[in-house]
C-alpha cells in the first residue's frame, strides 16, 4: 500500500468478488465504499470550517473586549441573558461539531483498515442499508424501529 494508494481504491481495483467473510458478499461494492470515503472527507471539511468560523468568532469577540470595547456589551439584564444563552448554545453546537468529527476521522480510519467490513452494523452485523450510509456516512449502526 505505498505509493499513496488507499484500501478503498485497492478494494476497487480488486473488484467486487471479495468478501469478508467465505462465502458472504461484501456489503458495499468498491465504487459504493470510494463514494462513501468522498462523502466522509466532504463532511469532515465542513465540520472544520464550521469549528473555524466558531474559534473565529470567540476570537474576535476576546479581542474586542480586550481591546476595551464594550459598544456590543448589552446594558439590559434581558440582553446579557440572551448573550449567555447564545454563548451555551454554540458551545453546544460546537462540541456536538467535535464529536462528529471524531465520528468521521473513526469512519475514515475503519474504512481504511478493514473496507470490506465496513457498511455492517457493529451490534447485529447486518447491512447498513446504503441510504443511510450516504446521508450519516460513519453510520456504525442500523436503524431499527
Amino acid at each position: 500500500m505505498g505509493r499513496g494508494i488507499s484500501s478503498v481504491a485497492l478494494v476497487t481495483a480488486l473488484g467486487s468478488y471479495l468478501t469478508w467473510l467465505p462465502g458472504v458478499p461484501m456489503p458495499l461494492s468498491p465504487h459504493q465504499l470510494t463514494h462513501l470515503e468522498h462523502r466522509l472527507r466532504q463532511e469532515r471539511t465542513r465540520l472544520l470550517g464550521q469549528l473555524r468560523d466558531f474559534i473565529g468568532e470567540e476570537s474576535s469577540e476576546n479581542s474586542q473586549a480586550l481591546a476595551g470595547d464594550l459598544s456590543k456589551r448589552p446594558l439590559h439584564p434581558a440582553d446579557l441573558g440572551s448573550d449567555v444563552a447564545n454563548e451555551e448554545l454554540e458551545a453546544s453546537v460546537a462540541t456536538r461539531r467535535s464529536a462528529e468529527l471524531a465520528e468521521i476521522d473513526a469512519a475514515l480510519i475503519r474504512l481504511a483498515s478493514t473496507p470490506e467490513a465496513f457498511g455492517r452494523d457493529e451490534q447485529t452485523g447486518a447491512d447498513i442499508p446504503f441510504a443511510r450510509l450516504d446521508l450519516i456516512p460513519y453510520a456504525r449502526t442500523n436503524v431499527t424501529g
